[in-house]
């Protein structure tokens, strides 16, 4: 028994001496990231109504089938408040994705790095000119064999 005891003051004095530098996993990402899906849908509502008012001086149409809403007045209001909305969402789930990058460094995960950034990018090595001193001829079966 007293060997047991002792292991397990040493793991304990183990786990006590290491900092804890677990970073945040897929569970936080997918809560952040619908949290703030959710919070940019709530804003967008918003942000679309009160930019129809302050550009129309009416209240948003309510429905776009109804028959009191002029068919202007309901492709405009689709396309204005589809437009604001998307707009929000992009912006907050991108400030979400930044907060993430600068709190721990990483992209968030399921998340891969854009291969075409300009300060990553390698130089693509030039082929050589072709020599037109060979003039075999290759079937279309046989290549890539």
């Amino acid at each position: 028994m007293a060997k047991k005891s002792d292991h397990r003051r040493k793991l304990e004095a183990e786990a006590a001496s290491k900092p804890d530098t677990k970073s945040p996993g897929r569970g936080t990402w997918r809560l952040m990231d619908r949290g703030s899906a959710l919070a940019a849908g709530l804003l967008a509502q918003r942000a679309s109504a009160i930019t129809w008012r302050v550009v129309t001086g009416k209240k948003p149409p309510t429905s776009g089938r109804h028959p009191d809403v002029g068919t202007r007045e309901a492709v405009a209001w689709a396309v204005v408040g589809g437009a604001i909305i998307e707009l929000v969402k992009v912006g907050v789930r991108r400030g979400t994705a930044t907060y993430w990058v600068k709190s721990t460094g990483k992209l968030p995960p399921g998340m891969k790095p854009l291969k075409a950034s300009g300060k990553t990018k390698e130089p693509v090595p030039e082929e050589p000119a072709p020599s037109h001193t060979s003039t075999k001829k290759v079937s279309r079966r046989s290549r890539g064999r």
